[in-house]
């Protein structure tokens, strides 16, 4: 009934001008939690390789943000329905300011250490990892499936938005302000963002069921992803591009300044673009992407992604290189906005948050690609390790076709 509701009130109206308050609201504090992560991604890995010289140390940063998905991500996925989402988004958004307000105290106080920032980014991707089951199944139930993909476009734009602006701002505030400058905005963003997921009103659709196990329904979740060839496709191509594509992204600031010859404002303008790129791609697929393309727009959005991020390894003119990455940014988009949506759309209602965490596991295998980039970063460079990770991933897509041909 409720997703009936849904889609008459939609009818007649554009694509992306969803009838849901709280889609909104959850919106909004996707969008502030994704601006101050990329506004800190930025910042942190000028600081570290600064401090360090390390392209591997630099890489670990990030990656400690994706270890948690590994990790977790299946426990948390079945926690989710046991628990009730809007308060679990509300102590995770909290748990993140006190993080961030502990790291600028550090900074004023000139303590601040590259541990301290390794700690942090654990803490943080734990939040990280609580999204696709708690705020994005939040986001499905608001809005219903007929507008499932609409709302993940809007969604995703929201992120894309903050990759424009927050690689920006973190490099001008480190330059004029210093790393304590940062982690102040980041206290300030996120309290915004408390405020706004209290006034959430959704409540969870399926009570909670506390008689089963956690470690039971993991199972069931895993049984039901074995018996779904659409399910093991869509998941399949999530571990290639989180293994072999998004680590690229952490060596943007080292090739930045050794290849590039860029300062931390120029390593900000330059990471933007991939923002730029994937803002772009989430507006076109909100308005004209319908279901039919949604394999084409997902397996193509990763394809596009590994090409360019090549380009962008090895060609030395920064404005070449901002280019490559507004393209990494475009694939990026179709990628993001459909794999939510196709686990989504493809799993039964009550085991939405556990497909999503499962999800979240495939995301977290990144980690694997972030310690080999980075190591291999330090062995023959930024660019060639880039390079050789771009071309190892288009391999490996070629390679799965017969899974992915199943979505």
């Amino acid at each position: 009934m409720h997703e009936t509701g849904v889609a008459r009130r939609a009818a007649g109206r554009p694509a992306w001008l969803i009838d849901s308050a709280d889609f909104w609201r959850l919106w909004f504090v996707g969008l502030v939690v994704f601006t101050v992560r990329w506004v800190e991604t930025v910042a942190v890995g000028v600081f570290v390789y600064q401090d360090t010289g390390s392209a591997f140390i630099v890489a670990m940063m990030t990656m400690l943000r994706l270890l948690p998905m590994g990790l977790f991500g299946a426990f948390l996925g079945a926690i989710a329905e046991r628990v009730e989402r809007r308060t679990a988004l509300i102590l995770v958004t909290v748990s993140m300011v006190l993080t961030s307000l502990s790291l600028a105290v550090l900074a004023h106080l000139h303590l601040l250490a590259v541990w301290h920032l390794a700690v942090a980014s654990f803490i943080n991707g734990i939040g990280w990892a609580t999204d696709n089951p708690v705020r994005r199944v939040m986001i499905g139930e608001a809005v219903g499936t007929a507008q499932m993909g609409t709302a993940m476009s809007v969604d995703v734009g929201a992120n894309n938005a903050s990759r424009m602006v927050g690689p920006t701002v973190g490099g001008l505030l480190l330059a004029g302000v210093g790393i304590d400058g940062v982690f102040t905005l980041s206290v300030a963003l996120y309290a915004i963002a408390v405020v706004a997921a209290c006034r959430v009103r959704y409540r969870n659709s399926f009570p909670p069921n506390a008689t089963e196990s956690v470690l039971a329904r993991i199972a069931e979740g895993l049984r039901l992803v074995r018996n779904d060839r659409r399910l093991i496709g869509t998941l399949t191509v999530t571990v290639i591009y989180n293994v072999f594509g998004w680590p690229f992204t952490s060596m943007v600031p080292v090739i930045g300044q050794d290849r590039l010859m860029l300062g931390p404002e120029g390593i900000g303008i330059l990471a933007s673009m991939d923002g730029v790129g994937a803002f772009a791609g989430a507006v076109l697929m909100a308005m004209f992407c319908k279901p039919r393309f949604y394999r084409t727009v997902y397996v193509g959005g990763v394809s596009l992604y590994m090409v360019m991020l090549i380009v962008f390894a090895l060609v030395p003119l920064p404005a070449v290189a901002g280019t490559a990455l507004l393209f990494t940014g475009l694939g990026g988009a179709g990628f993001s906005i459909m794999q939510a949506t196709l686990v989504y759309l493809s799993s039964p209602p009550e085991m939405r948050s556990r497909m999503l965490g499962v999800l979240s596991v495939c995301i977290g295998v990144g980690p694997v690609g972030f310690v080999a980039l980075g190591w291999l970063a330090d062995a023959i460079g930024a660019p060639w390790a880039t390079a050789a990770t771009g071309c190892t991933g288009l391999l490996m897509m070629l390679l799965t076709r017969p899974l992915w041909r199943m979505i």
